[in-house]
């Protein structure tokens, strides 16, 4: 089986509601997408997604992914996309870096071989829990009251697992944290975001005033030295996420104990074959796992929990879906949606959902 041709769609989604991080420092109107279609000899059609969370977040955009693909292309076509290895170590050759530009591609591969296999990508990667993983939202609100609006919104979709977004202002933040806790529901999971908001004074601050709370704050700091440096200073968990990029990131995280939960973010590490060891790294070393999407549609979603189904239910405390939160549907209410505030793993061969083709628009680009 051989890779035949590429197709690259631009798709833009519109959020249904603006959304902020790091206390109103960014916002958040509309996420570029990338849909990419990958075609081979045997007949078999994979299809990847790659949508940064906008422009202004991380290192990563949506006209880089694009852009990226068209540098990786040529050594891509004529590979067999069952060989997830070759195609990653060819991208890697081919353009070094730019993770988030690779991972539609590897997403696709994976597609292809689940469905040569007639498996789940879970399945074929060895895993495949059938638990239900609870879908943690994103409450991206500026004040306290917008906050509790935002979580019940949420809570009447069936959501168990919030990720609170805070940072930027001490006070605030800690009025947040403490009014969240006093309406937090038995069963409920509560993540701390800071989206890299906080100075470390500003994190020892924060932390100190809430520790009897035991509450847990993702990327508290802008860089792993930044919360290693204050790391013995502190008690509170500490999730990672847009430290947690490349594998030796994961390695460093694991080997300092610099935190308790790795939060996995497929695009931004560079899709489901370099996730996989990540996953690895936290399990030999007791970390536990967010699984997410950087955003983007129902197909990132459900690779997202293809990834997540592979972890021992105990080690993954839910996965995060973007889907709920746009308002395009590519996939025509097709593949993993909310059941209760939780994804089921579909039976499908593959990835388990394709999108409606009609609804990509012209293609940007064609590689053959």
């Amino acid at each position: 089986m051989r890779i035949t041709r590429i197709t690259v769609y631009h798709v833009d989604l519109p959020l249904e509601h603006p959304y902020w991080l790091s206390g109103g420092r960014l916002k958040f109107d509309v996420l570029d997408a990338t849909l990419v279609k990958v075609e081979t000899d045997a007949g078999l059609i994979g299809w990847g997604e790659g949508t940064p969370w906008g422009h202004t977040y991380v290192p990563a955009h949506g006209p880089g992914i694009r852009a990226g693909i068209k540098t990786m292309a040529p050594f891509i076509i004529g590979l067999d996309p069952r060989r997830v290895l070759d195609v990653e170590r060819a991208m890697d050759l081919a353009l070094p870096g730019h993770l988030y530009a690779k991972s539609p591609i590897d997403m696709a591969c994976w597609d292809i071989a689940g469905q040569a296999a007639n498996l789940p990508i879970a399945d074929l990667m060895g895993g495949g829990s059938r638990t239900p993983r609870p879908i943690a939202s994103s409450v991206g609100a500026k004040t306290v009251e917008e906050t509790r609006a935002v979580i019940d919104r949420y809570r009447q979709r069936g959501y168990v697992a919030h990720s609170v977004k805070i940072g930027g202002d001490v006070e605030r933040d800690i009025a947040r944290v403490r009014d969240v806790e006093s309406l937090r529901r038995d069963g409920e999971i509560v993540l701390y975001d800071v989206n890299r908001g906080w100075t470390r004074q500003q994190a020892l601050r924060v932390m100190s005033a809430t520790q009897d709370l035991n509450v847990m704050f993702e990327q508290p700091c802008e860089s792993l030295d930044d919360i290693a440096a204050i790391a013995s200073k502190h008690a509170a968990p500490v999730s990672v996420d847009e430290s947690l990029v490349t594998l030796q990131d994961a390695a460093r995280i694991a080997r300092d104990g610099l935190a308790e939960v790795f939060g996995i973010k497929l695009n931004r590490v560079g899709g489901l074959t370099k996730a996989a060891r990540m996953r690895d790294i936290a399990l030999a070393h007791g970390i536990d796992m967010f699984v997410m999407a950087t955003g983007g549609t129902v197909l990132a979603d459900t690779e997202a929990l293809h990834l997540a189904a592979t972890i021992p239910d105990a080690n993954c405390l839910a996965v995060w879906a973007c889907q709920d939160m746009i308002t395009l549907d590519i996939a025509g209410g097709r593949g993993p949606r909310n059941k209760d505030g939780h994804l089921h793993l579909p039976e499908t061969p593959g990835l388990g959902v394709h999108p409606d083709e009609e609804t990509l628009g012209d293609p940007t680009a064609i590689y053959y």
